[in-house]
């Protein structure tokens, strides 16, 4: 059986989804495949976004994040409680609540969208021919397209050495599932995955250890910002050790060993469950036979123009298996653009100004760049900071940590970057990744009247502070 579309979208993960939504409203007849599942073993639109990545994580940070306010920040409020207590099984129960409920949202889209549901593994061939194949590896059926859009995704990178039994050594999505508190939690990583990971198990009692194998602590963010984090997270009581490269993990007595080499030193540390959070990789097994053209790199990743646009004629492609950053939310707007593209519009996105969040407490967040790479690449630059300790806001919920810094052109003003830590900084960034969009400088932000109180006075102030006139705090 073989059916035809205007446009045939492989992956209903963020930039998959949106991609085939967008091409829908606008005129074209759309299929999206997609083969993901559930918990319950049925299929679930969304991605890894959705289903075991962004959303369920963010769930578990919520809950641990209220019980931890509840024992360390309630009783500076005059709120006294006593024998506080964890239900990880609730926590779990309410996460896939969530998870449910935004993915049968998707499905609801799709249906008042007439965008057609395939679910099936989709394999492009050559001539814009797609297979759809069923978990034996069978086709079940053979699609044609216009024009198709390459949306796979990534999955978890995984250490040679160091096998998963999905029980005691897991990668993201099995740390995401425990129904218990670990006693002792190794993560080996320490970006952004396996830093959020950590601090939701870290407040609910687990000793985490975070193996980095880099002597740079958060080598993307701002230096001033990585320090910030570091300091933070070992007071939470995270131990963090950097220039630790794992070469095993073995079976004790008391649970598992992992064992590194750290400064040249062979080292281990016994712990109950291990996690492997080392990033993630292009999901594009599979996904293009030899005999469709589709150029890749030696990493796996499709070779991309600006436009998305790969080496064969109408056959795109977005989000994680592209160039760029592995982020849901540049995957979804690629997903937009090239849906207009394909309708004859003339979008563009900006990947300069693409904001990078991290949902840890404090959080973190950053658009464009860092003080370090300007300096290295010859840029005059005036910087200007403002800590939150100092906005009424911070201080009247008892969570004063953090601060906002802003570098802006020596010369012309027009911002080059925003880095910030601190609370609901995953909020206040986008107010950040709007002025860059529009090249504004720092003097437009601090000509732009901010409420009284909130946690954004900390923009106008570090706009202000570029130029050493600061109010509330000393220039």
């Amino acid at each position: 059986m073989t059916d035809s579309f205007d446009v045939l979208v492989i992956g209903a993960g963020p930039g998959g989804y949106v991609a085939a939504i967008r091409c829908a409203q606008l005129g074209l007849n759309t299929a999206c495949i997609d083969n993901q599942i559930n918990h319950k073993g049925e299929p679930a639109l969304g991605g890894t976004c959705l289903n075991v990545g962004c959303i369920p994580s963010k769930a578990l940070l919520e809950s641990t994040e209220q019980y931890h306010k509840l024992i360390h920040s309630f009783p500076a409020h005059g709120i006294k409680t006593t024998k506080a207590s964890v239900d990880v099984p609730t926590m779990q129960t309410r996460k896939e609540s969530i998870v449910e409920g935004l993915t049968s949202g998707i499905a609801q889209l799709f249906k008042a969208n007439n965008v057609t549901s395939i679910h099936g593994f989709g394999r492009l061939t050559m001539d814009n021919t797609v297979n759809v194949l069923d978990q034996a590896g069978k086709i079940t059926r053979t699609l044609l397209a216009r024009h198709i859009i390459l949306a796979p995704g990534s999955m978890p990178s995984h250490l040679p050495n160091i096998p998963f039994d999905h029980e005691f050594v897991v990668d993201s999505t099995g740390a995401l599932n425990f129904e218990k508190v670990p006693k002792r939690l190794g993560i080996i990583g320490a970006g952004v995955i396996g830093l959020e990971l950590g601090s939701v198990w870290n407040r609910l009692g687990s000793e985490v250890t975070l193996l980095e194998a880099l002597d740079d602590f958060l080598a993307l963010a701002d230096h001033q910002v990585a320090a910030e984090a570091k300091r933070q997270f070992i007071k939470q009581g995270m131990s963090i050790r950097l220039g630790a490269k794992v070469n095993k993990v073995s079976k004790s007595r008391s649970g598992l060993t992992v064992h590194y080499v750290e400064k040249g030193k062979e080292s281990s540390i016994d712990v109950d469950r291990v996690v492997v959070a080392i990033g993630r990789r292009p999901a594009t097994e599979g996904v293009m036979s030899a005999d469709s053209g589709v150029s890749v790199d030696d990493r796996g990743f499709i070779l991309v123009d600006d436009e998305c646009r790969t080496n064969i004629p109408n056959v795109w492609a977005v989000g994680d298996a592209v160039r760029g950053p592995m982020l849901a939310h540049k995957s979804s707007e690629e997903g937009m653009a090239v849906a207009e593209r394909i309708a004859g519009g003339k979008p563009h996105v900006d990947l300069n100004v693409v904001p990078w969040v991290i949902y840890t407490s404090p959080e973190i967040a950053w658009v464009g760049l860092t003080e370090k790479q300007l300096k290295e690449t010859g840029n005059d630059i005036r910087v200007g900071t403002f800590p939150f300790a100092a906005t009424g806001r911070a201080r009247a919920m008892e969570d004063p940590t953090g601060f906002i810094k802003m570098i802006a052109d020596a010369r012309t003003d027009q911002l080059l970057g925003i880095h910030m830590i601190g609370p609901h900084v995953s909020e206040l960034i986008n107010e950040c990744v709007l002025a860059m969009e529009y090249r504004a400088s720092s003097e437009d932000l601090a000509r732009t009247i901010h409420a009284h109180p909130s946690l954004s006075e900390a923009i106008h102030e570090a706009a202000l502070a570029v130029d050493k006139r600061a109010i509330h705090r000393v220039n």
